[in-house]
């Protein structure tokens, strides 16, 4: 039985497409008004902590940057785990240099420095 050959002959070729067409943009919008950036999760609790004149622990901070419009949760489940988790990690790798400290189990607070 004779096998049946998978690749294209050499006689077929793709048409190319003229490059004035390649180079053809869609017309350009009205440009929206700018908006303020986006701001993490991190720099949304370091603005809540800056603003908030005590420690918070994370269930606080994130109920506090919904409430203030600064971060939402991109539908987590466990928002305040994984922003405890962050300033933690935050901590630990920056050290001194860190925007956050834990003041007691579970709270953090604004550095003096930042």
């Amino acid at each position: 039985m004779a096998k049946k050959k998978t690749t294209k002959p050499a006689s077929v070729k793709r048409k190319k497409t003229p490059p004035s067409e390649a180079a053809a943009a869609p017309p350009k919008l009205a440009q929206e008004p700018a908006t303020a950036p986006k701001l993490s999760a991190l720099d949304a609790a370091a603005q809540v902590l800056a603003e908030a004149d005590q420690p918070l622990n994370c269930q606080e901070l994130i109920a506090t940057m919904a409430a203030q419009g600064y971060w939402t949760s991109p539908k987590g489940r466990t928002p305040a785990s994984t922003l405890y988790s962050a300033l933690l990690r935050e901590i630990n790798r920056k050290g001194g240099q860190s925007r956050f400290r834990k003041t007691e189990r579970g709270k953090f607070a604004r550095t003096e420095s930042r």
